[in-house]
C-alpha cells in the first residue's frame, strides 16, 4: 500500500469518525470509488485506534472521571459521579456490542457493504438528524445524562452498524430529540464512542492476529498517527462550531453525497 493511499485512508477515518457523516461508509466507498485494493482490517483497526486516542485526549478530564468510576462500579458501587457515568456508558454500549456480534456471526455485516445501502443510509439518516436538530429542545446538558437516556442512545447506536448511518450522527440525533443541547449531545456521543471503538477494535483484531508482519505493522503505525491528527483536528473544530452553528451543514453534505451515491448505484 502506498504511503499516499495510507494517508488518505487514515485521514478519512480521522476526519469522519466524530463528524455525523459516517466514517465506516466513507471507508467502504474509498476502494470502490478509487479502484484501489481494500485497505484491510489491520489498517481499519489502526485508524480507529488513532481516532480513539484523539477523543480520549480531547475529553481527558471526563475520561479520567469515568475511569475512576469504572473501578468503583466493578466493586458494585454507584456512589460517585464517575461511577454513574461509567454505568451510563456501559448501558449505552451493550446493545451495539450484542447486535454487532450477531451481524458478524450471521455474515450480514458484509452483505450491507454496498454503495446503494450507504447512499440510502447517508440520505435518510441525514434527514432524520435535521428533523431532530430542528425540533429537539435545548434544555438539557451532558451532566444531566440518565440511565434511561443512555439506553435510548445505545439502542439508536445499533443503527450505526448499517454502513452510511454514522455512529456519531445517530447518537447525536437521539440526544437532540431527547432535549440535549448541541454541545452536550455531541459530548455524550463522543464519550459513547470510546467503549464502542475499544469493543469493535478488539473484535476486529481477532481477525488480524496471525497475519501480521513488519510491513503491516509499519503501515498500521502510520495509520494510527495520521488518523489521530485528523480526528483531533475534526473533533476540535466541530465542538467549537457547535457553539454557534447547527448540524445543518453536515446534513447538506450527507444529502448531497447520498443522492450522488444512489445515482451511481442505480445508473
Amino acid at each position: 500500500m502506498s504511503l499516499f493511499y495510507l494517508l488518505l485512508v487514515a485521514a478519512i477515518q480521522g476526519l469522519t469518525e466524530f463528524l455525523p457523516v459516517s466514517s465506516s461508509g466513507h471507508l467502504v466507498l474509498l476502494p470502490a470509488l478509487t479502484g484501489q485494493q481494500d485497505q484491510g482490517l489491520a489498517i481499519d483497526v489502526a485508524a480507529h485506534v488513532g481516532s480513539l486516542f484523539a477523543v480520549i485526549l480531547y475529553f481527558r478530564a471526563d475520561v479520567m472521571v469515568a475511569a475512576r468510576g469504572t473501578l468503583r462500579l466493578m466493586r458494585g458501587k454507584v456512589d460517585t459521579q464517575g461511577a454513574f457515568l461509567a454505568l451510563c456508558l456501559a448501558a449505552a454500549t451493550v446493545p451495539v456490542i450484542l447486535a454487532g456480534l450477531a451481524l458478524k456471526l450471521s455474515g450480514l455485516d458484509e452483505a450491507m457493504r454496498s454503495v446503494a445501502v450507504i447512499g440510502w443510509a447517508m440520505l435518510l439518516f441525514g434527514l432524520v438528524l435535521y428533523w431532530a436538530d430542528k425540533t429537539g429542545a435545548t434544555d438539557r446538558t451532558a451532566d444531566r445524562w440518565t440511565i434511561k437516556d443512555a439506553v435510548v442512545m445505545g439502542l439508536a447506536q445499533v443503527l450505526s452498524l448499517i454502513p452510511g448511518t454514522s455512529r456519531s450522527g445517530i447518537t447525536i440525533t437521539a440526544a437532540r430529540k431527547l432535549g440535549y443541547e448541541r454541545e452536550g449531545a455531541a459530548k455524550l456521543s463522543m464519550l459513547m464512542s470510546i467503549p464502542t471503538i475499544i469493543a469493535s477494535g478488539l473484535v476486529l483484531s481477532l481477525d488480524v492476529v496471525g497475519t501480521a508482519n513488519w510491513a503491516m505493522a509499519r503501515d498500521a503505525l502510520f495509520a494510527v498517527l495520521f488518523s489521530f491528527v485528523a480526528a483531533l483536528a475534526a473533533l476540535s473544530l466541530m465542538m467549537r462550531l457547535l457553539r454557534t452553528v447547527s448540524f445543518t451543514p453536515y446534513v447538506i453534505y450527507r444529502v448531497f453525497l447520498g443522492v450522488l451515491l444512489l445515482v451511481y448505484a442505480y445508473a
